[in-house]
């Protein structure tokens, strides 16, 4: 499969369970720790796209899951950049996502807290708290904004469906995560083979410090 295929899913939503279907699938597979060493995150955050998409792990893996790929409106970039990929959506139900959110971190902010208070629109907030940037994780927790969490996370779900409804619908999949034929329904979208009682089930919160998810 030449073209790339890329999970928008936003962390705490299977994401782990989709790179480890990708590597049982035989995909050359790129997660959590190609971020890391490459600082796709924090390219993301800068707005320096090119960096990413030139970095040589970027140039020879085809399946890409984890950060920066889920953050807000990256999809379009992705996109418009590689219109021949393919994207994947999971999701779950809200009030689940939100609990494991918080019980992932202890309730502290998850990643670097000036790239969370951007992709969970609580940048007052962290200006606020210290206007030079450097705010320590445990000032911030996430219960004492969870309306305004589960409507970030309500909203990409929708946005993401509502564009490709509109530009291309063929190249994204939809699952739920709760769903238990959505890997051979995922196989079937990407047309691959897979053995018809395939499963996993990968959660990384006892070791919330080394992945976002």
């Amino acid at each position: 499969m030449e073209n790339k295929v890329f999970c928008i899913s936003m962390q705490r939503t299977g994401t782990t369970s989709v790179g480890r279907f990708f590597s049982d699938a035989g995909l050359r597979w790129s997660g959590w720790a190609d971020c890391r060493k490459n600082g796709w995150a924090e390219s993301w955050y800068n707005g320096d796209y090119e960096k990413i998409f030139s970095s040589n792990d970027f140039l020879v893996k085809n399946a890409f899951e984890d950060s920066p790929w889920w953050a807000p409106g990256f999809y379009k970039i992705l996109y418009h950049r590689f219109p021949d990929s393919k994207f994947i959506l999971l999701t779950r139900d809200t009030n689940s996502w939100l609990n494991s959110m918080i019980n992932h971190s202890n309730d502290n902010l998850i990643g670097e807290p000036e790239r969370h208070c951007k992709i969970y629109r609580r940048e007052k907030e962290f200006y606020e708290k210290n206007k030079f940037a450097l705010l320590n994780k445990k000032s911030m927790c996430i219960s004492e904004a969870t309306e305004k969490y589960k409507e970030v996370y309500e909203n990409h779900n929708r946005e993401v469906i509502d564009f490709f409804g509109k530009k291309s619908p063929s190249n994204l999949f939809v699952g739920k995560l709760e769903d238990p034929d959505k890997w051979q329904n995922l196989a079937s979208f990407l047309n691959i083979k897979i053995s018809k009682d395939y499963n996993n089930h990968e959660n990384s919160s006892s070791n919330p410090s080394s992945r976002n998810r």
